[in-house]
């Protein structure tokens, strides 16, 4: 089933027109769902060679936290045809949900036609099915860009269009923990983080144009125990994974449009 309309971002009302009845949803919260690996098999082939697509083992892992944190795939088909493809994990973070934004994935003959709206939507509506009454953060982590990838600025500009902002990354040095298997990353003589923006949608404060150290922290930090739960000590023990330079709980970041250059805050 899909999310509610009211689980919809403010960009994307033109998703609430779709004709939604030509699409079987599959949502997964086990491995042994016998739909994992038709979900995961795109994920895999679109993201593993990037190094940005975890391991099946680290999945296991991911499903199994619950209900400390809720990790789901969701699987939409048309007639057996791939639609679009995503994952995400629910994480309590003090007051808030925290939601992990994970990988999307749109077939390109669904693109467009406002599929990936309610893609968008399912997180929101995950965080909302756990937790009705806590605000919801959701949070993804995107590559700068260089201009080398077209459709990194396609994805940012969507992620602008569907009610999410950037936290001004001069003020805070986000990276991502190293995905490759523990022996690739001992051969290559330890793990290498890698340097992402990192966006969000808090729902229902999508105007709001700052926000608070104490905000930040608590969605890094829900970010990282996710990570820390199936990655090693030792590589989640990485400088670059260190919270003691992010600014004070009371400072104020700014957030800016998801499209906006490096140093735009500056």
């Amino acid at each position: 089933m899909f999310p509610s309309a009211a689980d919809l971002a403010p960009g994307d009302a033109k998703s609430a027109v779709l004709d939604l009845t030509p699409f079987a949803v599959h949502r997964i919260r086990s491995i042994d769902d016998p739909w994992f690996e038709a979900a995961y098999e795109p994920l895999w082939e679109e993201f593993g060679a990037k190094n940005e697509m975890e391991l099946r083992e680290t999945l296991t892992a991911r499903f199994r936290l619950a209900p400390q944190m809720t990790y789901e795939m969701v699987l939409v088909q048309q007639e057996g045809r791939l639609a679009a493809v995503r994952d995400h994990t629910a994480i309590p973070a003090g007051d808030l949900t925290v939601v992990h934004l994970s990988h999307n994935l749109v077939a390109p003959e669904f693109r467009r036609v406002g599929l990936a709206g309610w893609m968008r939507a399912f997180p929101a509506a995950l965080a909302r099915e756990l937790a009705p009454e806590r605000p919801v953060v959701l949070a993804a982590e995107m590559e700068y860009d260089d201009g080398s990838d077209p459709n990194r600025a396609i994805r940012l500009r969507a992620y602008e269009k569907a009610g999410f902002s950037k936290i001004a990354p001069e003020r805070i040095d986000y990276h991502q923990p190293d995905f490759r298997a523990p022996e690739i990353i001992d051969a290559s003589g330890g793990p290498v983080p890698l340097p992402f923006q990192l966006l969000v949608r808090r729902v229902g404060r999508e105007a709001e144009r700052t926000i608070r150290g104490v905000e930040v922290r608590q969605v890094v930090e829900a970010l990282y125990a996710m990570y820390g739960a199936q990655f090693r000590v030792q590589d989640m023990a990485h400088p670059a994974l260190d919270l003691s330079a992010y600014p004070a709980a009371e400072a104020e970041l700014p957030l800016l449009p998801p499209t906006a250059p490096v140093g735009a805050s500056a």
